[in-house]
């Protein structure tokens, strides 16, 4: 693991260096999805939600979802051809992704220097022109286009799994781009 993380600025920095546009707008610390409707109201694009997963076997998984869609974790590890799946703890998300409960985010990824973590994309999202996120904190969202989100995960050195997280059908994952 990498000794220091990235925080909210080196992220932005990271962001402006590999020529991503993104836009951030401050608002008080939000923990969940039913506290962010306001922010929903005054940040335009798709928001998300992002659950932090353990498998059986240990490997770890980023989903992130738009904020609606409907996550059944009895399912998804047949989606993701995973062990059964957890929430995996504090200390765990501190150590792979760089962040504390309420600040999960897609933009996490650029802290799992080892690759240790599979990143995973509602299909949902791939409708979305812009997508938001916490950058690394959760007095803030950080918006990006769909594409740059794509392109910045990658630059990262992550994959992205893209999956219907709402259908019953067990296949259907994909690789984006």
């Amino acid at each position: 693991m990498s000794a220091a993380h990235h925080t909210r600025a080196t992220l932005l920095a990271q962001l402006e260096a590999w020529n991503i546009v993104s836009k951030t707008v401050d608002h008080e610390p939000l923990f969940t999805v039913e506290q962010s409707t306001k922010v929903h109201r005054e940040v335009e694009g798709a928001h998300t939600k992002n659950l932090f997963l353990k498998d059986k076997k240990g490997r770890f998984f980023l989903v992130t979802a738009e904020h609606a869609t409907q996550v059944n974790l009895k399912n998804l590890h047949k989606k993701l051809g995973c062990g059964r799946l957890s929430f995996a703890n504090a200390d765990l998300m501190q150590e792979h992704l760089g962040v504390t409960p309420g600040s999960v985010t897609a933009l996490a990824v650029i802290n799992d220097v080892d690759h240790t973590v599979t990143f995973v994309l509602d299909q949902n999202l791939k409708q979305a022109d812009i997508i938001n996120a916490h950058p690394l904190e959760n007095t803030a969202t950080t918006s990006l286009a769909r594409d740059d989100l794509l392109r910045f995960v990658e630059k990262t050195g992550h994959d992205v799994k893209i999956v219907d997280l709402e259908s019953d059908l067990v296949d259907s994952t994909q690789t984006a781009l």
